[in-house]
């Protein structure tokens, strides 16, 4: 059966610590949202995923609780930065396998002050138990483990690895931060709409050598919800004008290609995207050249360029030119990222899949305001997790 979105909200996506408000309130702000932009009663819901990735056991029952006391199911979803849209993919199946007719997907996350850790920075026990050991290990046998924050040294270890395999430039680089910092100045969701030009991008601060701070997404509070219901649903209600398909939805997770070639490149998941982009592809009949806008996982710059190879934008190690080409901004093939982004739009782990699909929502039904994307009819959204997860959803209008 096919699935689609009716409705989605979000929160403004914030530095933590700036409002005074707790989860519960993040989810009642996006989760209202979502269901008045659907027309669609918290009563008419069947089952709620909730991802989140730093609150306690059931927290998404707390969360829910401010839409409605109804006794439906909810189901705590925890993958990472991944967390959003293994949520969205719940709600799907829910849906397409004929279970539920109505189903609420949510995200959410207040995070604290500072960079995200690792799972064990210091090489000792702590390290070994980390989920993401294998990971950390492929990036410390192969470059050292430094004292920079444990998720900006492996993604910075792969540009390294890029730049020196295929003369990717520090500039191209710093040309993905000023895209998304200059396409979130017109969203007003975004936690930074300043925009900077390539030169201020790579005058930032180092975090881990080639990435400034200019190029990494920040720790966020926010939350998204998404509607998701099926086509009878949708007859049903007269929702046809509201509705966006989800044409295809794969989720991939680390095989031994992660790990075989020893890199950083494929250790922060390079292979299991291109996977979760193929089975979109071969599900959906559509391919690169069908897309019009595209939400993806640019969490540092360099997992954008990266990306730009796993969903087929362009061959490998070419990445780096296609952005500096401005094939990936308004006027060029593609836009990337109108949202701003990771980067600029900002990061809370549990919301971001959700966050995405919103935009992408918003995008089709030609309702982004002065981000709009002309004539958008397609799009395809990409969330990934360390540890691992890639999910990869292809949105088209109804």
């Amino acid at each position: 059966m096919k699935a689609y979105i009716v409705g989605v909200g979000m929160t403004k996506f914030e530095k933590p610590e700036t409002r005074d408000w707790q989860y519960w309130d993040m989810v009642r702000e996006a989760g209202t949202a979502a269901l008045e932009d659907a027309g669609v009663r918290y009563e008419q819901v069947e089952q709620v995923p909730v991802g989140y990735c730093f609150q306690p056991s059931t927290a998404g029952q707390r969360a829910v609780y401010e839409l409605g006391l109804t006794g439906v199911p909810v189901c705590n979803v925890n993958n990472n930065c991944a967390t959003g849209s293994t949520a969205l993919m719940l709600a799907r199946q829910f849906v397409a396998g004929g279970g539920s007719d109505c189903v609420l997907a949510v995200g959410f996350e207040k995070m604290a002050r500072g960079s995200l850790g690792g799972g064990g920075s210091d090489g000792g026990e702590d390290f070994a138990a980390s989920p993401v050991a294998r990971h950390y290990g492929i990036m410390a046998a192969a470059h050292g483990f430094a004292m920079s924050p444990p998720t900006a040294q492996i993604f910075g270890n792969a540009a390294r690895e890029h730049m020196e395999r295929y003369g990717t430039t520090p500039a191209q680089l710093a040309a993905v931060g000023a895209k998304n910092h200059r396409h979130s100045v017109h969203n007003p969701y975004a936690q930074f709409q300043d925009p900077y030009t390539v030169a201020e991008v790579l005058a930032a601060r180092t975090v881990h050598d080639p990435l400034t701070k200019l190029q990494c997404s920040p720790t966020s509070d926010g939350a998204a919800a998404a509607v998701v219901v099926s086509e009878r649903f949708v007859e049903r209600h007269g929702l046809g004008e509201r509705a966006v398909e989800i044409a295809a939805q794969a989720m991939a997770t680390d095989t031994g290609a992660s790990f075989a070639s020893g890199t950083c490149v494929d250790a922060v998941g390079t292979p299991m995207s291109r996977a979760a982009a193929r089975q979109v592809y071969a599900a959906s009949g559509l391919g690169p050249g069908d897309l019009d806008v595209i939400e993806l996982h640019d969490c540092f710059s360099v997992n954008e360029l990266l990306t730009y190879e796993a969903l087929g934008l362009c061959g490998e190690g070419e990445s780096g030119k296609l952005v500096e080409s401005g094939a990936t901004t308004y006027g060029g093939r593609w836009v990337v990222n109108p949202s701003g982004g990771l980067i600029s739009k900002g990061h809370p782990l549990g919301a971001t899949g959700i966050a995405q699909a919103a935009e992408l929502t918003w995008q089709l039904r030609g309702e982004a305001g002065p981000r709009q994307v002309p004539g958008a009819r397609t799009g395809l959204a990409h969330n990934i997790g360390l540890g691992g997860a890639a999910v990869v959803t292809l949105l088209r209008r109804r």
